[in-house]
């Protein structure tokens, strides 16, 4: 399991910190990820990458805290707002409403929007993106531009 850990302890912390937005509750929850891991291994039946299952356990650690700490939605919400501030992508974002934003970012397909959420509010890469869904970073590229078209033409 230290392998394991060693291997993909970064991917699962860039994950929750693309949700998060908060250093120090990313690495915690990145420790509870890793001790629900060690406690369901024998559940894990390598259907999908390890990457991938680690980071299915970090989402359902990151509800049940969302659950017992609901101001959580309010951080989320709040960080959405604060999109890097620079990229061309986000002067056009300044054009609508935050709210009407994160409609539309709501109304996304997976995993269009879970790859917008790491890209833009996470600051990953597109090969760390690749790897927390288990795919190529060229798979990343090609889903973000295909979510930014979809929310182009929802702009307009």
């Amino acid at each position: 399991m230290d392998e394991i850990y060693q291997r993909y302890a970064k991917t699962v912390y860039h994950f929750l910190l693309a949700r998060t937005a908060n250093d120090d509750l990313a690495e915690e929850l990145t420790q509870e990820t890793f001790y629900q891991a060690i406690r369901s291994i024998d559940r894990y039946d390598e259907s999908c990458k390890l990457s991938t299952w680690l980071c299915a356990i970090a989402k359902n650690v990151l509800l049940t805290y969302q659950r017992k700490h609901p101001e959580m939605e309010e951080l989320e919400e709040s960080e959405a707002q604060n999109l890097q501030e620079d990229s061309a992508e986000n002067v056009a974002i300044d054009r609508i409403s935050n709210i009407d934003l994160l409609k539309m970012l709501h109304g996304l397909a997976e995993p269009y929007r879970e790859v917008i959420y790491l890209r833009a509010l996470g600051g990953l890469s597109f090969k760390e993106i690749g790897e927390v869904h288990g795919n190529s970073e060229n798979w990343a590229r090609v889903t973000f531009y295909r979510a930014k078209k979809m929310l182009r033409k929802d702009v307009d």
